[in-house]
């Protein structure tokens, strides 16, 4: 009998992996079912949990233009950037057309970051701002490039826009607009990222527009830890 219950028994290393299947699929039900919760929950009053404002950077086209007209159908008003003001007008008239909501826009070349007229655009930004309710921040504007080429093919000025856009400027943006949330213990900043950073391990051709998606994800994480306990949650959209 005591033969037959060893030769029944599990071994050890099997009830060890056994327990950790276990532990890790208890753990992934939990994470599916809060992310399924999350998914299903009704959308937040963000102009309530936030503020009435809202700052959107290139919102003239593509996922900017989505993110600003939906900002602006919750009830926002909107602070819009961008390097184009003919296109500002138009995004600025098609938000006030279709919500009852205010607008008001920056013309920003945020390539010039750093520079003496980005540094004169960043004071326009910063007086616009100033007094506003501002409660959310969408970091949109980014530039892919000089595209895929070989980082000894790339062309030098592009490759410096590039890092000005999606790396100098939405730090300069992010800090011009902290200070008014810290203030009034409450924002949301949204900076856009990429899977080329985050969901595949190289992005050959790409280094540069992979490297500083990088820095936008590992700077939204950062930040999130550093401005959490003032009330401010930070997020990187890839």
């Amino acid at each position: 009998m005591a033969f037959l219950s060893q030769e029944q028994a599990a071994p050890a290393w099997f009830l060890s992996l056994a327990f950790l299947g276990t532990l890790y699929a208890a753990a992934f039900s939990f994470r599916f079912l809060a992310y399924l919760a999350l998914c299903l929950r009704r959308p937040k009053d963000l102009r309530r949990r936030y503020g009435a404002w809202a700052v959107v950077t290139g919102p003239t086209s593509g996922i900017g233009r989505s993110v600003a007209l939906e900002l602006a159908s919750r009830g926002l008003n909107l602070v819009l950037v961008d390097l184009n003001a003919a296109n500002l007008k138009e995004i600025s008239h098609t938000v006030r057309s279709r919500h009852a909501v205010q607008t008001k826009t920056v013309v920003f070349d945020l390539s010039l970051v750093s520079t003496a007229q980005g540094d004169e655009a960043l004071r326009r930004l910063r007086e616009a701002v100033a007094g506003l309710d501002v409660g959310v921040l969408v970091n949109n504007a980014g530039v892919a490039k000089p595209g895929a080429v070989y980082l000894h093919e790339a062309d030098v000025e592009a490759c410096v826009r590039l890092m000005r856009v999606n790396l100098w400027a939405l730090t300069e943006v992010t800090a011009a607009v902290l200070p008014g949330m810290v203030e009034r213990g409450r924002g949301a900043v949204v900076n856009m990222g990429s899977a080329s950073s985050e969901a595949i391990p190289s992005f050959p051709l790409y280094t540069m527009y992979a490297a500083t998606k990088r820095y936008v994800a590992q700077f939204s994480r950062s930040l999130y830890v550093e401005y959490r306990s003032k009330g401010i949650d930070v997020q990187c959209q890839i």
